[in-house]
């Protein structure tokens, strides 16, 4: 891996970041929150924001709804939007966090996923669109190339990376989040892509989630050729009690909570129809934000509705 010191610098906040958010979870929005000054009680002012998927029941994309369509609830309470943009051509801000551990070495899993993401950011993305790429590995989260609209850092980090060491895939989720919202566009997303085979994370899927769920970024995950026979998955190196089931239902958590989605993918061809279909969405998201005042730092649930179309709406589930 490339090592130089403005990615050490980078390195080391990630891994603070994730102290502080473990510390102090409330500091999660620390940027977007206002102190009322001298009020009676200790309430904290966030403006939240949601990117929200509207889809008709057969998977088509709904572009014609305006602000008094929505409806916002956060904790059953009606929220006042405040925001609202939907811009089919606005760019885009992509974060791939890819898994480079010793497992994504074999059955050619990780020389597939370097060869689909080459096409991602030669072909797939508009010349708009940001990206960047962090690396996982050993317990440490790396930037490889930074937030770009040229496609050379990304392309060359990219073919110096090779497969190696562990897999702490709940740090990674928990610390790059945080990366991913420093982007300079409006829409923003992560693309997480890994076999899911945990075996060195410190933090738990839950503390993961805790911390990912609190970023204004919604996290597409993308497990490739995650072995699916108890007996390929038992030679690997894992975490007690691992298993298919677990795998999945850690990797649709992290999509569904954060208000993306989750693709179980086999081969190649499948990989650049799911970077096509993230894209495609991301340009058909709409963008909402009201204001929220909290008396204290407990999970709030997030909903939204449209006043008109029996749509299937996604967004992420609270903060």
């Amino acid at each position: 891996m490339v090592k130089d010191s403005n990615r050490s610098r980078l390195k080391k906040f990630l891994a603070f970041s994730l102290y502080l958010f473990l510390l102090f979870p409330g500091q999660a929005q620390q940027k977007k929150d206002v102190q009322p000054p001298k009020a009676a009680y200790n309430v904290t002012v966030n403006a939240v924001t949601l990117a929200v998927t509207v889809q008709d029941r057969k998977g088509r994309y709904i572009n014609n709804l305006e602000k008094t369509d929505f409806v916002v609830y956060e904790n059953n309470e009606r929220k006042e939007i405040t925001y609202f943009q939907h811009d089919e051509q606005a760019p885009v801000s992509f974060t791939v966090l890819l898994d480079v551990s010793g497992s994504m070495a074999l059955e050619n899993k990780f020389e597939e996923v370097r060869q689909a993401l080459r096409l991602l950011a030669r072909e797939i993305l508009s010349p708009q669109d940001e990206l960047a790429l962090l690396v996982f590995a050993d317990g440490e989260v790396e930037v490889a190339a930074r937030h770009s609209l040229e496609r050379s850092d990304f392309l060359a980090a990219l073919e110096k990376e090779k497969a190696y060491g562990k897999t702490a895939l709940n740090d990674a989720v928990a610390t790059s989040p945080q990366y991913a919202v420093r982007a300079k566009n409006e829409k923003r997303a992560l693309i997480l892509i890994t076999d899911g085979i945990e075996n060195d994370s410190v933090t738990t899927p839950e503390q993961a989630l805790e911390i990912a769920r609190r970023v204004e970024v919604p996290i597409y995950v993308i497990g490739y050729k995650i072995p699916r026979a108890e007996e390929i998955l038992a030679r690997h190196k894992r975490k007690s009690g691992l298993s298919l089931q677990s795998i999945v239902y850690t990797l649709n958590l992290f999509a569904e909570a954060t208000g993306g989605k989750d693709f179980f993918l086999d081969n190649m061809e499948e990989l650049l129809a799911a970077f096509y279909e993230i894209k495609k969405e991301q340009s058909h998201q709409y963008l909402i934000g009201y204001t929220s005042y909290r008396e204290d730092e407990r999970y709030r649930k997030i909903k939204v509705v449209t006043r008109k179309g029996n749509y299937r709406i996604r967004t992420r589930q609270g903060y």
